[in-house]
């Protein structure tokens, strides 16, 4: 289901917003839809730039998963194993999935999508260049490897809370910058639960 969710979810937007709209305000101001594309990991985090860091990138998230399912079904085998943390373990592993999706297939789906004047298409030292035009000016632009494992992940969610003036060193920054989707959260609430709750999930004889 979180998969399923993910993946709509990412369509819509695809398939609704320009990359240049404003913000939608989704829960008053503080939670707000903010559609962006990067070839990074969970909350736009990036394994290095260029090819290589995009292909190492996805071919850790192939093995990642691999490993996630073949654990989850090494535990299912137990008798003493909590269903609840084979719950987590799959919010981890359908997170994890939802966004090796969208390197896999996206740019073979949403080909009419890739515009080399997109900042989240270029990167420095790619080595393959495009036509780009701004108002009338025209210049050659370097853009992203395309194809299976190369695409860009979609990400739309951001919150808008501030730290108050009074927090040092944080005061009046935002308190969580980044942009994410539905994978990125299944992730986190996944990791967060099996931290907090591992005593129940592995009890000690």
């Amino acid at each position: 289901m979180i998969l399923i969710i993910d993946q709509l979810v990412k369509f819509w937007v695809k398939t609704s917003f320009a990359f240049d709209d404003p913000s939608v305000p989704l829960i008053g101001e503080w939670l707000q839809l903010n559609f962006v594309e990067n070839q990074g990991m969970a909350f736009g985090t990036q394994l290095g730039s260029g090819m290589w860091g995009k292909l190492t990138l996805s071919i850790f998230r192939v093995v990642a998963i691999t490993a996630i399912i073949y654990y989850i079904l090494k535990q299912i085998k137990k008798e003493n194993i909590k269903l609840e943390f084979l719950i987590v373990s799959g919010m981890v592993l359908a997170g994890a999935a939802g966004n090796l999706f969208d390197s896999m297939f996206y740019d073979f789906i949403f080909r009419d999508y890739f515009d080399p004047c997109v900042s989240y298409n270029q990167v420095e030292g790619s080595g393959i260049f495009s036509e780009c035009s701004y108002f009338g000016y025209t210049e050659m632009v370097e853009v992203r490897h395309r194809g299976f494992l190369f695409g860009n992940v979609v990400d739309m969610f951001q919150f808008k809370a501030t730290w108050p003036t009074w927090v040092p060193w944080l005061g009046g920054g935002q308190v969580f910058p980044a942009i994410w989707n539905v994978a990125d959260f299944a992730i986190s609430c996944g990791m967060i639960l099996v931290l907090l709750r591992q005593k129940v999930y592995f009890p000690k004889d």
